[in-house]
């Protein structure tokens, strides 16, 4: 993302030949998760409007024909990939590395100063030793509270991996975004156009406060759980803020694309939490804001139900509609 948003990147490296070694020898039994199989058809993608990015490439409004494919209700969760990890014994770019970027607020002011250089023109950020998706504010800290949270400080790397095990693969962008609309066509947002409720509250995690030296009284800079919240008309939750989201899409310089913003967007700096919104990031970098989202075509034989009915179609929506699991 550079300087164009609110997360850091690094100089990008190939994929250490272990994360696909690990995955192709464990083809991928994941947990059950639940599915929105959406149906072959044409939408409209992108936006024109004054809100876009320049740079980002978010227009022109265009009508995208897609095949049929199925997308994940949720973000994988940190215990989805404890599932995997257990499996393969992989271990992430920030595990290899040795540090991920941590948002400053997530940190006491012991760590913030011992953390000694942030990123030039990103001064939120810091490289924090040995913080990863089980440690994700550094040592100390760990994920047993937050097992249905999004798993992050997760790299694209580590996001492809993860699929290769579990018979899935990272949603295109234009698949991302169909999700996200939930069938709205033209709008902001997943719900509509506006940003707050009737009560003046963010109808998605995105800063709330002055970013980024003042949060409100009583939240908190974080992600919130993965099914927190209200879903989607497709029944698809958190796509706009919370964490970010790794797609397949390749980016000039290799760089790779992420939808979806976090809950460090802020419209004084970064208004990308819209649905139409886009932006990308180097293969191996990870932070306390990037997580991912997983897609297929078909639904994978693990995540099959008795009787050959999906676990999707088993399932009754949270509004009561059949077809989408919880």
């Amino acid at each position: 993302m550079g300087a164009s948003c609110c997360g850091p990147g690094g100089a990008d490296s190939a994929a250490p030949a272990a994360h696909d070694a690990a995955a192709a020898a464990h083809g991928g039994a994941g947990a059950t998760r639940a599915w929105c199989e959406v149906a072959a058809g044409s939408f409209t993608m992108g936006n024109d409007g004054s809100d876009a990015n320049i740079g980002d490439d978010e227009g022109p409004s265009r009508t995208v024909t897609l095949g049929a494919f199925c997308i994940a209700t949720t973000t994988v969760t940190n215990a989805d990939f404890a599932d995997f990890v257990r499996a393969t014994r992989h271990v992430t770019d920030a595990e290899r590395l040795g540090n991920s970027f941590v948002f400053y607020l997530q940190l006491a002011s012991g760590q913030r100063q011992a953390a000694g250089r942030v990123v030039a023109g990103l001064p939120w950020w810091l490289p924090v030793e040995h913080a990863s998706w089980q440690r994700p504010e550094g040592p100390g800290s760990h994920v047993h509270q937050r097992m249905d949270h999004p798993v992050v400080h997760v790299s694209w790397n580590d996001a492809t991996a993860y699929c290769a095990w579990a018979g899935t693969r990272l949603p295109s962008e234009a698949e991302w975004e169909r999700g996200a609309r939930g069938g709205l066509e033209g709008r902001r947002f997943a719900w509509g156009d506006e940003l707050y409720d009737d009560a003046g509250v963010p109808r998605c995690n995105v800063f709330r406060g002055s970013f980024p030296e003042a949060p409100d009284p009583g939240w908190y800079p974080a992600p919130v759980a993965a099914g927190a919240g209200e879903a989607n008309g497709l029944g698809l939750f958190n796509v706009c803020g919370n964490v970010w989201e790794w797609c397949a899409d390749e980016w000039a310089g290799g760089r790779r694309a992420l939808r979806g913003g976090s809950f460090l967007c802020h419209d004084t700096y970064c208004n990308r939490y819209r649905v139409a919104a886009r932006s990308s990031n180097t293969r191996d970098t990870s932070t306390s804001h990037i997580g991912f989202r997983v897609a297929c075509t078909g639904l994978p034989a693990i995540e099959q139900a008795p009787g050959g009915m999906s676990h999707a179609a088993r399932s009754g929506r949270r509004d009561g509609r059949p077809g989408i699991a919880r």
